[in-house]
């Protein structure tokens, strides 16, 4: 007899486990399938494990700055090992916070491997034992892995993926990392700054190339600033691992070839969606042009009863996206007034030195899809906490539709961006328009003025520069 449930989730990320959550809380007997860690690969190898590695690196940033603040340290240092283990507690941490959420809410967890086999039947299979469940309806959140290069096959040795990079064997000396989207930048940002040489290379014309052209252009300066390479328009076209070293021969952005050496590369070139083996194409699950599973606004795909959210559907691939589906997947099981997924007001960030963080439509994008704009930028350098902090490097640009002054996105580059953006995607949740920002009071001193006076600036009345 199988177990038998009203919803199946299968896999535990940000979007499984908290897609069980809601359920139960709606009252929904729920089960959750997990063939690794609860948490997923953010909780445990991604989002959380990394952000505490760019915590070390950051304070190590200021213990060498320490001058510019009237202290002093002397010979600032750290132990590797002691750094990754942070990280690593950190994670695990988490994870045992969410095995005590599932206990909770009675959530009942399954470890193995889960693989559909009908119409709201799924198998679970663990040291050659299967278990077979049952449910009126399933969500698929299988998440991703890193994309591999054919000719750079990581190895965890001296060919890394974002795994392999938080528990390095040892300090890089001279990195390569190829790939600039906010993998790739972040442990280039944490490398950098604990000491590696950093060679940074991106095959589109701008580095982090779905943000705000301005942003990419700044940052480029910024990451040059601080001592790495930076090299946009630019290939790798091949690797080869000494086993002491690294050799990897670079088409340049003017089509030369060189031949490099480096002691690590990291490969950030994207992920592929975990549907293999799962059972999709016995029920008849469809696949978009790049494997990921189609979904509507309601996180439903092509077959009844069975949806999909995270990183195993269309992107942006981030994990706060994969809860918000998680949840409306659910209540949309529930009938619990569901709303359907708005993809436009979906903020990203990314943690390097200095952080980005935007939402919405870039200008070039807004212009494209026929929007007359007006823009506004305000500088850290006009902004008194900001110059307190020591932090001038960064600005804060808006875009508002001219006719009728909606914001329309939003892109910031300098400190605590990613703490600060969420006012702006509330903003946009409201469909709020510049006189709401413009009449909004804004605390003093904070950063957050420098939100309030990008609107000013897009329409000629910003008060501090």
């Amino acid at each position: 007899m199988a177990d038998t449930f009203d919803l199946i989730v299968l896999g535990s990320g940000p979007g499984g486990y908290v897609a069980a959550i809601r359920a139960s809380q709606l009252g929904l007997k729920t089960a959750i399938v997990e063939r690794e860690s609860l948490g997923g690969i953010c909780l445990n190898w991604g989002c959380i494990p990394t952000k505490a590695l760019l915590r070390t690196s950051e304070i190590y940033h200021y213990m060498k700055q320490a001058e510019k603040y009237g202290l002093s340290v002397e010979k600032p240092s750290f132990d590797l090992e002691k750094v990754i283990g942070r990280s690593r507690g950190v994670a695990k941490q988490l994870n045992q916070g969410v095995t005590g959420l599932m206990k909770k809410n009675k959530i009942t967890v399954y470890f193995g491997d889960g693989k559909l086999t009908g119409k709201g039947k799924i198998s679970v299979t663990k040291d050659g034992k299967a278990t077979d469940l049952e449910a009126k309806n399933i969500i698929i959140a299988t998440g991703a892995r890193a994309r591999d290069l054919p000719f750079a096959k990581a190895d965890g040795k001296r060919i890394w993926t974002y795994r392999h990079a938080m528990t390095p064997p040892e300090m890089p000396t001279k990195l390569l990392v190829i790939g600039s989207g906010a993998i790739g930048v972040e442990f280039a940002s944490f490398y950098n700054d604990m000491g590696a040489k950093v060679t940074v290379v991106e095959m589109l014309d701008r580095i982090l190339p779905v943000e705000d052209a301005d942003i990419s252009d700044f940052m480029a300066k910024a990451l040059t600033k601080q001592g790495m390479d930076i090299r946009a328009s630019t290939g790798v076209q091949k690797i080869t691992n000494t086993g002491k070293a690294i050799s990897a021969e670079i088409k340049g952005k003017d089509g030369k070839v060189t031949t490099e050496e480096f002691s690590h590369v990291i490969v950030a070139v994207g992920i592929v969606p975990n549907v293999e083996n799962i059972g999709l194409e016995d029920m008849g699950i469809e696949p978009d042009e790049r494997y990921h599973i189609k979904t509507d606004d309601y996180c439903r795909t092509n077959v009844s009863g069975i949806y999909a959210i995270g990183d195993c559907t269309s992107g942006p691939w981030l994990a706060h996206k994969a809860s918000h589906e998680g949840v409306i997947a659910v209540e949309h099981i529930a009938d619990a007034h569901p709303h359907p997924m708005d993809r436009n007001n979906i903020p990203g960030c990314t943690y390097c030195h200095p952080q980005v963080a935007s939402v919405g439509l870039t200008e070039a994008k807004a212009k494209e899809a026929g929007y007359k704009v007006k823009v506004g930028k305000f500088p850290f350098i006009g902004n008194g906490k900001a110059i307190a902090l020591g932090e001038v490097e960064g600005f804060i640009k808006t875009v508002f539709d001219d006719a009728t002054g909606e914001l329309l996105g939003a892109h910031m580059v300098g400190a605590e961006v990613t703490e600060l953006i969420q006012g702006y995607a509330v903003g946009k949740t409201l469909e709020t328009t510049e006189i709401e920002l413009m009449q909004t009071v804004f605390p003093h001193p904070t950063l957050s003025e420098m939100m309030h006076e990008s609107v000013l600036s897009a329409y000629g009345r910003a008060l501090h520069i």
